[in-house]
């Protein structure tokens, strides 16, 4: 794909189904790091067999969510993937009108939650192994903020464009050659009202 989407928004209940399944997004996030990858790869990282990994990938591609890419060897029979686009958007407004949908957005969420959780905790078992540079780099903070719902949305919008400008250096640089001292970095926020 020439020019990718930025952010496929989802709002169809079979799309968000397709997503909201461990595995599946094991998987999806596995290649927007790798951005290529073998069904062989991606197995090997999710300590899964092959053939099940095949099946949950073709899965993704019918929801358009991932597709074939240019082969990256001269290995005729391997199967290579990529994202459909740079990543995906979920809203809750696309789901509120029907109880359905409105509880598969939870227990999607309920699931991304979870598996950003499991990749902070990893984080923090590992950390001795990251070394100081890293450690004093990485943060976890909250912050109790008093703002109107339209101050949020625009709260969030700056935090999202500041986390894209980070993200195209980032690519900018691996595309010079310049990867040295890069390494993957999650940015999980949530942001939302809450009352004591």
């Amino acid at each position: 794909m020439a020019d990718k989407e930025r952010d496929r928004r989802i709002t169809d209940l079979g799309t968000l189904k397709a997503l909201a399944h461990p595995l599946r997004m094991n998987l999806y996030r596995g290649l927007l790091v790798a951005r290529t990858a073998t069904a062989s790869q991606l197995a090997e990282q999710v300590d899964e067999a092959v053939s099940l990994v095949s099946y949950h990938l073709r899965k993704l591609a019918e929801h358009g969510l991932i597709e074939e890419a240019e082969p990256q060897s001269e290995d005729g029979r391997e199967r290579w993937w990529q994202p459909a686009s740079d990543g995906v958007s979920i809203r809750d407004e696309d789901f509120r009108d029907a109880p359905e949908k409105a509880a598969a957005h939870t227990a999607a969420s309920r699931l991304f939650a979870d598996q950003r959780m499991a990749m902070y905790r990893r984080y923090l078992d590992e950390r001795a192994h990251w070394g100081p540079e890293w450690n004093t780099s990485a943060d976890s903070a909250e912050s109790v903020l008093r703002l109107t719902a339209a101050e949020l949305a625009e709260f969030n919008a700056e935090l999202l464009a500041l986390a894209r400008k980070y993200e195209e250096r980032g690519r900018a640089a691996e595309a010079a050659g310049e990867s040295t001292g890069r390494e993957n970095v999650a940015v999980h926020t949530y942001t939302f009202p809450f009352r004591v």
